[in-house]
């Protein structure tokens, strides 16, 4: 089996930092776990790491895609399991680092997301369905599936429906892995209030010029102008909401999507919970594991 470590956590909890501490001390390149820095441009609202930040370690999936492109969780996992391979080849020990927990779920427990041929009956019922009518039935469903959607997307809630409906049944105990998992988490007050503060630097740093230069080249219903940060602009831009709304709804969304991250992480009980409040700690606790695991 090939050796995967793999570093979860909700958005601002920190797992950049450890991911690369990781890989400098047991040579080893990293993989991006996010449904957002996948793409080219979007750079300031996914914190997307500068290339100096990134200190000289590989990183794998970011700035892969234009940003009028789809990426689906069955795109992640052929690439990633191609690239873990590639990795585990040249001696080197495959690290995913991100917040999208259905990828790494998908990867190690073999869901079959290409066994779903789409079904245009069966999507035009829902189409016709209310929003939330739509989220609640994937959430009785399948919480897990759930917990990582946003609650607006519909269109992805409907593709996890047809998913459910006509695709193969994941085997939870199947995996091609020996993976070691780290769930990072802190005090949810002090995540929260990272998370603001972030959200405040990166309207500082440009967001709402970022967005304004991606809608030159792609359409505002496209999937990644969807994500958090991004949609709320937009929302902005088109003066459906104030700039103090905008800045409050990008917080507060920030902070539900971390909520329904450590929601799902918990989920995974082969993951080692470790508390990042006091980082020293937390890397001497990951290193000691790490080193016993290989």
């Amino acid at each position: 089996m090939e050796k995967v470590l793999i570093i979860l956590g909700p958005t601002a909890v920190g797992k950049s930092e450890i991911a690369i501490h990781l890989a400098k001390k047991f040579n080893g390149e990293i993989i991006s776990a996010d449904s957002v820095q996948v793409y080219k441009g979007l750079n300031i609202g996914s914190a997307k790491l500068s290339f100096e930040s990134m200190q000289g370690i590989k990183h794998h999936f970011i700035d892969v895609l234009p940003p009028e492109s789809e990426f689906s969780v069955f795109e992640f996992v052929e690439m990633t399991k191609k690239k873990i391979h590639e990795i585990t080849k040249n001696k080197k020990i495959p690290i995913i680092a991100g917040g999208t927990g259905l990828y790494i779920k998908a990867l190690l427990h073999a869901y079959d997301f290409g066994g779903a041929e789409k079904n245009k009956d069966f999507r035009k019922s829902l189409e016709e369905k209310d929003l939330n009518v739509l989220y609640d039935e994937l959430t009785i469903k399948n919480k897990e599936m759930a917990s990582s959607i946003k609650p607006n997307d519909k269109k992805r809630i409907i593709r996890a429906l047809e998913i459910l409906e006509f695709g193969n049944v994941p085997n939870q105990s199947k995996t091609e892995y020996d993976a070691l998992i780290f769930n990072l988490n802190m005090d949810r007050q002090k995540l929260y209030e990272k998370i603001n503060k972030r959200v405040d630097k990166m309207l500082e740093e440009g967001l709402i010029d970022e967005v304004k230069s991606l809608l030159k080249c792609i359409k505002k219903d496209s999937q990644s102008m969807k994500a958090i940060g991004y949609k709320e602009v937009v929302s902005y831009l088109d003066n459906e909401i104030s700039l103090e709304e905008m800045k409050e709804l990008i917080k507060k969304h920030t902070r539900n999507y971390a909520k329904r991250q450590m929601t799902f992480f918990r989920s995974l009980k082969e993951a080692f919970c470790i508390d990042v409040m006091d980082k020293t700690k937390a890397l001497n606790e990951i290193e000691k594991t790490v080193k016993e695991w290989l």
